[in-house]
């Protein structure tokens, strides 16, 4: 039987500037998962630098902060069985020219700078972000 989990999943500044909340979140929903949390808001520069700890110091880092802290973001606690690599079969390639048709990037990510979703990579991963966009459950 699989496992229940826990993701973080986050719809990026792209996607909520190109009107494709619904549409993906409907995505997550038809494939059996859960939907516990979910909120419009702003990525603190604070939240992005957590997030994105593993990249401080490449050339794309300061670019990837801009990015990520320059509108509004939908972001998410999604559940269900084998919910990481269910959530990541759905969000396609990091690359959306790598992406399947038929993926969220797939379809709807333009460029590597703008891939329209973020997802844990790991059950360890989900627990660390849902931390720093939720805080401590």
């Amino acid at each position: 039987m699989p496992e229940q989990q826990r993701t973080y999943i986050m719809l990026k500044p792209d996607a909520v500037r190109d009107r494709h909340i619904g549409e993906i979140v409907s995505r997550f929903e038809r494939a059996g998962l859960c939907i516990e949390r979910m909120e419009l808001t702003n990525v603190t520069l604070d939240q992005a630098k957590a997030n994105y700890a593993e990249h401080e110091g490449k050339p794309f880092y300061e670019g990837l902060l801009a990015y990520i802290t320059s509108g509004p973001v939908v972001k998410m606690v999604i559940s269900g069985p084998d919910a990481v690599a269910k959530c990541r079969k759905l969000m396609g390639a990091t690359n959306p020219l790598e992406a399947a048709p038929g993926t969220i990037r797939g379809d709807f990510g333009l460029m590597m700078d703008e891939n329209v979703v973020h997802g844990s990579d790991s059950p360890e991963s989900a627990v660390r972000e849902i931390g720093i966009f939720f805080g401590e459950e």
